[in-house]
């Protein structure tokens, strides 16, 4: 590693520098760094970066990667002035951040930053950064959006995909990063014949899951929902996003509506819709029982049940059973999912599953690791597992079922 960007006799040309308080924090950052630029790189504190950065050499750089973790946030008003100061001088900036708060992270990208990279670094992903840093220039915002437009879809197209719905029986429960992250891991199951994914959020008031893919929320979907009577293959299909061309989602609207808005002939049109275009639908059910929650239930091929081992999650599953059971409604269509499970090796914890279950009079039928602060930090990203954290235990399972899922269904579709 270099040791100062000041270095003009080393047989590699300085061409970025890393600016921390302390590099040794960031271990991985000087093997990555490294390893993408061998030598020439050097390292700088923040005032001696400042300084620098008001020099005419800063402008023989690249770019700067700025690494920061939580207790560098009262230091807020300094990074956003490094940020300034580089871009003055036309030099790119990555910000690498470890447990950082989404509102600090806010307003260091509205500075200026250029590129985003969590820590610990992915794999590949400083190197990938460093590809789009050095594009020719970016993309009209215009064309983004309309690339991440889905295209016109086939009118009269007829898949009848399988419809695979998710719902939290409490807050918190982790629905949504099941929903997303078993989306993703569909769309990437197979390199020959990938699957057309559908991921649909219907929490109308608090849906997350632009938030957790870093997608744009657009009129486009509350026009589309406010006359589903209207929509045809076209308007459906432009109110979809795709994420990185595989998935295409359906968001939940800018504004915050009540769980009235849609009814349950509306929500048979959106699922009829995407199931005729698409061979999996993933629907991202509200908390809340609303009175097109059994039509989702009626449509559903499968219909996961999200709980967790405490107090809440039991009255609650309790509850829903009496009410699917007094409606003489398809209870056996719930798969039980518990989330935050108890480790292999905890015999106490695996025993208090078992009598929840048997308690309740339930079978739980997938138990989902505890992934720990990644989850976390890949929702607040806007990244899906697979990309943010790929050895983490919860995406491991979540592919496992993914492909579970998709033999099924090719199975089911060989017998057809």
């Amino acid at each position: 590693m270099a040791s100062s960007v000041t270095t003009t006799t080393e047989a590699s040309p300085i061409v970025a520098c890393t600016i921390s308080r302390d590099i040794q924090n960031f271990d991985l950052l000087i093997e990555d760094m490294e390893a993408a630029l061998g030598d020439g790189w050097g390292d700088l504190g923040f005032s001696e970066a400042l300084a620098f950065l008001g020099q005419p050499e800063a402008e023989e750089l690249e770019f700067v990667a700025i690494a920061i973790d939580e207790s560098d946030e009262d230091d807020l008003a300094v990074l956003m002035d490094l940020i300034t100061a580089a871009k003055g001088k036309s030099v790119k900036v990555i910000l690498i951040a470890e447990d950082v708060s989404t509102a600090a992270l806010h307003q260091l990208l509205r500075n200026g930053a250029d590129e985003f990279v969590p820590y610990p670094l992915p794999e590949n992903e400083l190197e990938a950064a460093i590809s789009r840093l050095r594009k020719p220039a970016a993309p009209d915002p215009a064309a983004v959006q309309a690339a991440q437009t889905v295209n016109p879809l086939a009118k009269g197209a007829r898949r009848d995909g399988a419809i695979i719905a998710v719902h939290g029986l409490a807050g918190g429960v982790g629905a949504t990063t099941f929903a997303v992250n078993l989306a993703w891991e569909l769309a990437n199951i197979s390199k020959d014949q990938q699957p057309r994914i559908c991921l649909l959020d219907l929490d109308l008031q608090f849906g997350t899951a632009a938030t957790y893919l870093d997608l744009p929320r657009r009129d486009a979907v509350f026009e589309m929902l406010s006359d589903t009577e209207s929509t045809d293959d076209e308007s459906f299909g432009q109110a979809l996003l795709s994420y990185e061309q595989k998935l295409q989602v359906l968001t939940a609207p800018a504004d915050v509506l009540p769980l009235d808005f849609l009814g349950p002939q509306d929500v048979e049109r959106l699922l009829s819709l995407a199931s005729n275009h698409f061979d999996y639908v993933i629907v991202d059910m509200p908390t809340t029982v609303v009175q097109w929650t059994e039509t989702v239930l009626n449509a559903a091929h499968i219909y996961f049940a999200l709980i967790e081992l405490d107090m809440r999650s039991a009255q609650n599953a309790l509850r829903l059973k009496r009410a699917l059971q007094s409606e003489d409604l398809p209870f056996e269509k719930l798969r039980f999912a518990l989330n935050r499970a108890p480790r292999f090796t905890d015999l106490n914890g695996k025993s208090r599953v078992k009598r929840m279950a048997e308690s309740l009079g339930i079978s739980i039928d997938l138990l989902l690791p505890d992934g720990g602060k990644q989850v976390t930090q890949g929702g607040d990203h806007g990244l899906p597992l697979a990309t943010s954290a790929a050895k983490n235990p919860l995406r491991k399972e979540l592919n496992r079922l993914a492909r579970q899922l998709n033999e099924l269904g090719q199975s089911e579709g060989q017998a057809a």
